[in-house]
C-alpha cells in the first residue's frame, strides 16, 4: 500500500446492509410467529406486533441523527490515497462481524411468539424499516452538502470521523443504493 493509504466505508451503507438484514429477519419470524402457539393468541400478539413495529421504526429513524450531522460537519476531504470500499465488501464485512447477533435476535423474536405471534419479529421488521428511513435521510443530507459521506470500517462509534468525496466516487450513490450505470458514466 501507499504509505498513508487506508480504506473507507460508505456511511449510509452500512445503515442500510443493517436496515435489509433487520427487515427480512423481522419478516420471516413475524411470518413464522403467526403459527406458533401462544399464550395471549394472534390478534393481540399482531396488533402488538404493529405497535411495536410503529415505535421501533420511530426511534431508529429519529436516535442519533444529530450525530450524524455532527459528524457531516465536521467531515474532511478524503485525500487521494484512500481506498474506497466497494457497497458489496461494506456489506459482507458489516453481516460477517454482526452474524451472531442478527441470528440471536431472529431467534429471540420467534422464541418471544410463545408470548405475542408475530411481535418480535416486526419489532425486528420496524427497526429495519427505521433505519431505511435513516439510510435515505442519509442520502438527502449528502445530496444537499454535494459530498458523499465516508468512515473508516475499524473505527467504533467514539472515534469516527467522517470523510467526504464528490458525488461520482465509489460504486453507491446517495443514500448507500446502487449507482446506476448511466450516473456511473457520466
Amino acid at each position: 500500500m501507499v504509505r498513508g493509504a487506508y480504506v473507507l466505508a460508505r456511511v449510509a451503507v452500512t445503515v442500510r446492509v443493517a436496515a435489509r438484514w433487520l427487515w427480512w429477519l423481522g419478516i420471516l419470524a413475524a411470518g413464522i410467529g403467526v403459527f406458533v402457539p401462544s399464550l395471549l393468541g394472534r390478534r393481540i400478539g399482531v396488533l402488538a406486533g404493529a405497535a411495536l413495529f410503529i415505535v421501533a421504526a420511530a426511534l431508529a429513524f429519529w436516535l442519533r441523527r444529530k450525530r450524524y450531522v455532527t459528524l457531516a460537519d465536521a467531515a474532511t476531504r478524503a485525500p487521494k490515497s484512500v481506498f474506497l470500499q466497494d457497497r458489496r465488501v461494506t456489506a459482507r464485512t458489516w453481516t460477517g462481524s454482526r452474524r451472531w447477533w442478527l441470528l440471536l435476535a431472529f431467534l429471540l423474536a420467534i422464541a418471544s411468539s410463545a408470548v405475542a405471534p408475530a411481535a418480535g419479529g416486526l419489532l425486528l421488521a420496524g427497526l429495519g424499516f427505521g433505519l431505511w428511513a435513516k439510510a435515505v435521510w442519509l442520502g438527502r443530507l449528502e445530496r444537499s452538502r454535494d459530498v458523499l459521506l465516508w468512515v473508516r470500517p475499524e473505527s467504533g462509534k467514539d472515534d469516527a470521523a467522517y470523510e467526504t468525496t464528490g458525488p461520482v466516487a465509489g460504486d453507491a450513490g446517495p443514500g448507500g443504493s446502487r449507482r446506476k450505470a448511466s450516473a456511473a458514466v457520466r
